[in-house]
């Protein structure tokens, strides 16, 4: 584990015990009232730091729209604009979303860490490769990871000279082994938290799949304090990714499914009741795995770790609790059966 410097993020503290899901509001920064619904959807579907961007002064009155309506922490999101940032302080916001340099002078630098320092505000620096600096493209001849971590680490110096240590540092690709590559080296030269994500992704299939490699990747090797899957799509699916990927590498809570492929054993709709399975189960915060599987004979066996689950027959399941059978169900019931024994639980 990475000997980090702990950020405080309103209520979240990023120190590695845990991983914080983020995602980043759609509507138009325009619209306040569907920016607060849907600020209100993210914080129910589980989403941890909510980001919203402000790109002009009459954005700002997003912050304390959406700060009434929700607990978890909210990011502004700003680009080149000092004076934007001063405003978001004043509002309220927990976290600042800026690149020291690109908003001009140190001048405006200082005025910036003044005013966060003052609220307990920690900022965040983002580099992604579609917006790296001219110099380093040059320099490296393409966006590649070191590029990535020079751009990254040269903001950083900005704001440790300004003595601001209250950093969360984000380094984005689209290209998944960059992304990895850039996030390994940079855990290397810092100890500050990490922001996790493949920017640019694409729509739900396949920017779901790019996510879990690249951001599933790093948390294994133990990178990574806060996590969003950037989708071309509703981002309380990015919540839902999230979660799952969180999941995936034993770092997530909630209900875990497993579900066997089906083969020619098949008897019952396997497809249809895993997904009505998942779907159920998708608000159920027991820490506990369930198994779908097609068939008795391999059923329990292969999902004997399992802490409940179901095994379909010919026309009917068999329930099971830690490798042991309950009882037998109709088809039409297994769904039902199933949950009352997770309710029980």
């Amino acid at each position: 584990m990475r000997d980090l410097r702990p950020v405080k993020v309103g209520n979240c503290v990023l120190d590695g015990q845990k991983i914080y899901i983020q995602s980043m509001l759609s509507v138009p920064s325009t619209d306040v009232e569907n920016s607060v619904k849907q600020a209100v959807e993210l914080e129910k579907a589980g989403c941890e730091i909510v980001r919203a961007a402000i790109p002009n002064m009459d954005a700002v009155k997003l912050i304390p729209a959406i700060k009434e309506n929700i607990s978890i922490p909210l990011v502004a999101d700003i680009h080149f604009d000092y004076k934007l940032a001063l405003a978001a302080a004043e509002a309220g916001i927990d976290k600042i979303r800026i690149n020291p340099g690109n908003i001009g002078d140190m001048d405006r630098v200082k005025a910036v860490v003044k005013a966060c320092r003052q609220r307990s505000i920690p900022i965040r620096i983002g580099v992604n490769g579609g917006s790296l600096e001219k110099p380093l493209l040059e320099k490296y001849g393409r966006p590649c990871a070191e590029a990535l971590v020079e751009s990254a680490m040269g903001h950083v110096k900005i704001l440790e000279q300004c003595d601001f240590e209250d950093i969360v540092i984000s380094i984005k690709s689209s290209d998944v082994p960059t992304m990895i590559a850039a996030y390994r080296l940079l855990a290397g030269q810092c100890n500050y938290p990490l922001h996790l994500g493949v920017t640019e992704a694409g729509t739900e299939r396949m920017g779901i799949i790019k996510s879990a490699v690249g951001i599933g990747s790093l948390l294994t090797d133990g990178i990574g304090e806060t996590i969003r899957v950037s989708l071309t799509d509703s981002p309380v699916k990015e919540v839902y990714a999230a979660k799952d990927i969180l999941k995936a590498v034993g770092k997530g809570s909630g209900v875990q499914i497993v579900s066997c492929p089906t083969c020619g054993r098949t008897r019952i709709d396997l497809i249809g009741l895993a997904k009505k399975v998942e779907e159920a189960t998708r608000g159920i915060h027991k820490d506990i795995k369930v198994a779908v599987m097609g068939c008795v004979v391999n059923g329990i066996g292969e999902a004997g770790e399992a802490d409940i689950g179901i095994a379909g027959g010919d026309g009917c399941a068999v329930l099971f609790k830690n490798g042991e059978k309950l009882r037998r169900v109709s088809e039409e019931d297994a769904l039902n059966a199933l949950l009352s024994e997770i309710e029980k639980m």
